[in-house]
């Protein structure tokens, strides 16, 4: 499979006051297309600093950065988010909604920065994403009429709807309980069935378990990466769990 994401020679160092911190140590990391990759380390390890360098977010100091063929880090800041609204989806732990906008202009406002895309276009391949993620009979409520679970639900299909190479999920269900975590999960890995390429930055064992590769952070350094041989079935999982009474 091509490589999605090609990392070599890695480095990202911050400057506080006289203090240099290097918050990436040289790391080298392919992702291929199809791939389900779970990020782990402890606090200050160096994956969030990497989850916003694949995301164009932020550059490294030095090394080689491809995404999709493309060398994200000669770019200037304003190519970096054309190609980050283009090819690349987000989902943040804290779901990210505009609170007083539907479900539906939420899922639509990545296309609002694409003036090719007219109004029609744009709201029916909303609903389409919204109806990839069984929401689309909660297309008119806000954000505060929805579980955080459903609102979850809307921000993978905004993540969706501009149709990218990769979805980067950051800690996504870290604001959830148990079952609604694995029912994200279950939707992650059935949009991953389909082909989309998933990086997924998470502390919890259990949920790396659903990745199809594990990759592990320490002090700026990929320590550890793995296949994973046991790789937990989010749909089988959430069948085990005990129902949880009214």
């Amino acid at each position: 499979m091509s490589a999605i994401i090609n990392i070599s020679s890695l480095k990202k160092d911050y400057y506080i006051g006289e203090v240099t911190v290097h918050a990436l140590r040289g790391i080298d990391l392919q992702i291929s297309q199809g791939e389900f990759v779970a990020i782990m380390g402890a606090s200050g390890s160096g994956k969030s600093t990497m989850l916003n360098i694949i995301g164009c977010l932020d550059r490294p100091t030095s090394g080689t950065y491809y995404l999709d063929g493309i060398n994200v880090a000669e770019l200037s800041k304003n190519e970096r988010a054309a190609i980050r609204n283009r090819k690349i989806g987000f989902v943040f732990q804290a779901y990210n909604l505009l609170s007083r906008t539907s479900a539906l202009e939420n899922v639509e406002l990545p296309l609002m920065y694409n003036p090719g895309i007219k109004a029609k276009e744009r709201k029916e391949r909303a609903l389409a994403a919204l109806e990839a993620v069984g929401l689309q009979e909660r297309m008119d409520h806000m954000p505060n009429q929805l579980s955080g679970g459903q609102q979850q639900r809307v921000a993978i299909a905004r993540s969706l709807v501009n149709d990218p190479v990769v979805i980067l999920a950051d800690e996504a269900t870290g604001n959830l309980d148990t079952r609604t975590s694995y029912e994200i999960m279950a939707l992650l890995q059935e949009l991953n069935e389909k082909g989309k390429t998933i990086v997924f930055v998470t502390h919890e064992p259990d949920i790396a378990r659903c990745g199809t590769r594990n990759i592990v952070f320490r002090d700026g350094h990929l320590i550890r990466q793995e296949e994973v041989s046991n790789r937990l079935i989010a749909t089988e999982t959430l069948k085990a769990l005990p129902v949880e009474e009214d």
